[in-house]
């Protein structure tokens, strides 16, 4: 398992991008049946690291011809996409990496994974263009909707308890809740029975890693809806200077 605060995904630091979420269709299939596609991109993934180019490189390359958004493979579950809008491309290129462990440095393929760091610097710009639009967007949207939005959980969650410590609490058992009103507005509990309610799911206050993240994203764009754009921009703000400083010093260290 990797690191949900894994700096960002393998590229350079992400500048604060005007529309923070663009709908975009990531896959064209909504099958969980390995197609074709899939077929050549493990070949292509496979045949061009025998042939000695960057297997980072090839990757991304993969990752372009890939068009399936879920499967399970080896009695694991995994979902790439969310509302087929958001693309979390370390879980596919995990998938990926189990067919070419022995031909890749299992150092560079845990940075990676653990540290979203690719064996070589790549401007976010220059993946377009590799991947493709939608999936590039779609990489986006879960840079801001999942592991920004997760990680401006962690920083408001500090600032409530410097805010109760500094007035004299110490109990935190509704730390939760008050993190989820300064910025949702609501508590914890009211908005996963409406999350369930808007998306058809089942889910108790026991989340899977994949509900997790879908019940993230889904709070992102509650909050870019109900407050206003300077406010969204600003807590967005916090959250990734947090992410890129993150990002520095794991490199440094």
């Amino acid at each position: 398992m990797r690191s949900q605060q894994d700096g960002w995904n393998g590229l350079r630091e992400v500048e604060m991008d005007k529309q923070q979420f663009i709908p975009v269709q990531v896959f064209d299939y909504s099958e969980n049946v390995l197609t074709s596609n899939e077929a050549a991109a493990m070949a292509h993934f496979d045949n061009e690291i025998r042939l000695g180019r960057p297997w980072g490189e090839v990757l991304l390359e993969a990752i372009g011809m890939w068009t399936i958004s879920e499967e399970w493979f080896n009695g694991r579950y995994y979902k790439y996409v969310i509302q087929n809008e958001a693309f979390d491309w370390l879980v596919l290129a995990e998938r990926l990496c189990e067919n070419v462990m022995d031909m890749v440095s299992s150092a560079e393929i845990e940075s990676l994974l653990f540290k979203g760091l690719l064996p070589f610097d790549l401007k976010i710009e220059g993946s377009k263009h590799v991947v493709g639009y939608n999936k590039y967007r779609g990489i986006l949207n879960f840079w801001y909707g999942v592991v920004a939005e997760e990680t401006l959980h962690l920083i408001i969650e500090d600032e409530v308890r410097k805010d109760m410590h500094a007035g004299g609490r110490t109990d935190v058992e509704d730390l939760d809740d008050t993190v989820f009103k300064r910025l949702y507005d609501d508590n914890r509990s009211n908005l996963l029975k409406r999350f369930t309610q808007e998306t058809g799911g089942e889910v108790d206050d026991m989340l899977s890693v994949v509900q997790y993240r879908e019940f993230t994203y889904w709070l992102f764009k509650l909050r870019v809806k109900y407050w206003d754009p300077a406010r969204v921009a600003s807590d967005t703000r916090k959250a990734l200077e947090f992410l890129n400083q993150f990002r520095h010093d794991s490199v440094v260290s």
